[in-house]
């Protein structure tokens, strides 16, 4: 099998409503992706997929969804504050953790017919975490 990898930078903000650590407050990460494409032949240029494509497709929706923008658990009681500040922010149904954000990117690329390996995010030089097709 073969495979590559693209890695996209962003920054983004977040909490996590019944942490007991540091966490629980809002804060912010200089992220960085790994998208892992496969396959199992190459095409007829000889690539898995072009990189600037990965680029084009996942970066595109990163920037619009993620970047510089704070992603909240629906319910968070900040919501409603930063609405009416007009603030940047993003509400998802589960704790924004970096297992579940490395999910949604998952499975956004597989929804632009990516044939994405794994999706890794790394929330700082020493922090990652994994979503990988099952």
């Amino acid at each position: 099998m073969y495979t590559v990898t693209r890695e996209i930078h962003f920054c983004y903000g977040h909490r996590l409503l019944n942490h007991k650590g540091m966490c629980r407050h809002l804060h912010g990460h200089n992220g960085k992706l790994e998208i892992t494409l496969y396959a199992d032949t190459l095409d007829r240029l000889g690539m898995v997929r072009d990189f600037e494509e990965i680029k084009e497709i996942v970066q595109s929706w990163v920037n619009q969804v993620l970047d510089h923008n704070m992603i909240l658990c629906k319910g968070d009681p900040v919501i409603p504050m930063l609405e009416h500040l007009g603030e940047r922010h993003h509400v998802i149904r589960e704790n924004p953790t970096a297992e579940v954000i490395s999910r949604m990117v998952f499975d956004y690329a597989v929804s632009k017919g990516l044939p994405v390996k794994e999706v890794k995010l790394w929330e700082g030089p020493k922090s990652c975490a994994t979503y990988e097709a099952g």
